[in-house]
C-alpha cells in the first residue's frame, strides 16, 4: 500500500509539473499581432526582405497575404520565415482564405497556402528559387462544391516515409473534411525532429509521416549543395506561403518540445496535455 501511495504521489507531482509546463506563458507567439520584426521575407525574383507589393502585412491584428499591388502574379511565389529554426515543437495557426485569386495565379493555387516545416533558411534561398526545401503542411480552402482536404502534405525538395515505405509523390492528401467559404480553420503540426510529424485539423490527426529527408523535385534554382539526396531533416525554419490567393492568419504560435525530447515519460505527458488543452479546436 505504501509503495502504491508513493507511486500515485509521484504521478500526481509529474502531472502538476507538466501542467505548469504547458501554461499559456510557455507558448511562443511567432506572430505578435503588431508587426513582422521577427520575420524574413523571400519572394521569387526578389532579394531577401524585398516585400514586393507589400505582399506580407499586418492589418487589424492579422498577418495577411495580399495582392492588391500586383498587376499579375507572374510566378512570384513568396514565403515569410520566422527568424529562428526549431527541431521539436507544436506549431498552431488559425487561417482564413479571403477574396479572389490574383490575376495570373495557377488554377491549382486557388485558396492554397501552406505552413513550411523543417525548411531551409530564407537567406539560403537563391534570388530566383521558387520554394524552400521543406515539408509543406498544405492549407486548402474549398470551392463551394467539391471535396478538397486541407493540411495535406506537399514535398518541395523532400521525401518522407509512410507506413515503412519511402514516398516520392509530391503531394499526399490528408483525411480532413473540406472547409468551404471564408471560415477560420484551426490547424496544427506536431514535429518531433526526424522521427514523426503529424498534421492536425480541429483536433483530428489527418496525416502522419516520418524520416523527412531531402530528395524529389518541385524546387527550381536551389543551391545544389543543399539538395543532397537522403539527408534527414531534424530541424529547420517555419514559413508561411504566398501562392496567389489572399489569406489571413490571426494566430501563429509555437510550443517548443525540444527540452523534453530526450525524456519520453515527460514528453508523452506534455503531449497528452497539449492534445487535450482548451482551445485545441478553435476555427470557424
Amino acid at each position: 500500500m505504501k509503495k502504491a501511495l508513493t507511486a500515485l504521489l509521484l504521478l500526481a507531482g509529474l502531472h502538476s509539473s507538466a501542467q505548469k509546463e504547458v501554461a499559456p506563458n510557455k507558448w511562443l507567439k511567432l506572430f505578435n499581432g503588431k508587426d513582422l520584426k521577427d520575420w524574413d521575407v523571400k519572394i521569387t525574383g526578389h532579394d531577401l526582405n524585398d516585400n514586393f507589393g507589400n505582399t506580407f502585412r499586418v492589418d487589424s491584428g492579422m498577418l495577411k497575404v495580399s495582392y492588391d499591388h500586383y498587376d499579375d502574379f507572374n510566378e512570384q511565389y513568396g514565403h515569410i520565415f520566422y527568424k529562428k529554426n526549431f527541431s521539436a515543437y507544436l506549431v498552431v495557426v488559425e487561417y482564413k482564405f479571403t477574396g479572389e485569386q490574383v490575376k495570373g495565379g495557377p488554377g491549382w493555387a486557388y485558396r492554397n497556402s501552406g505552413i513550411m516545416l523543417h525548411g531551409q533558411t530564407a537567406a539560403s534561398m537563391t534570388k530566383d528559387q521558387n520554394f524552400p526545401i521543406s515539408l509543406e503542411d498544405q492549407l486548402l480552402g474549398g470551392d463551394g462544391k467539391d471535396p478538397r482536404t486541407t493540411s495535406n502534405l506537399c514535398t518541395p525538395g523532400t521525401n518522407v516515409v509512410m507506413n515503412g515505405k519511402l514516398i516520392t509523390d509530391h503531394c499526399i492528401s490528408s483525411t480532413s473534411k473540406t472547409y468551404h467559404g471564408d471560415v477560420w480553420v484551426h490547424a496544427e503540426a506536431l514535429v518531433l525532429r526526424d522521427s514523426v510529424i503529424k498534421h492536425i485539423v480541429e483536433g483530428d490527426t489527418v496525416i502522419v509521416y516520418n524520416k523527412p529527408q531531402v530528395g524529389g523535385g518541385a524546387v527550381s534554382h536551389g543551391r545544389p549543395e543543399l539538395l543532397k539526396e537522403g539527408r534527414l531533416l531534424s530541424e529547420g525554419s517555419i514559413s508561411l506561403q504566398s501562392e496567389s490567393h489572399p489569406i489571413a492568419f490571426r494566430k501563429v504560435e509555437l510550443f517548443d518540445l525540444s527540452p523534453y525530447i530526450n525524456d519520453p515519460v515527460k514528453l508523452n505527458k506534455i503531449l497528452h496535455l497539449l492534445q487535450n488543452r482548451p482551445g485545441a479546436k478553435k476555427g470557424k
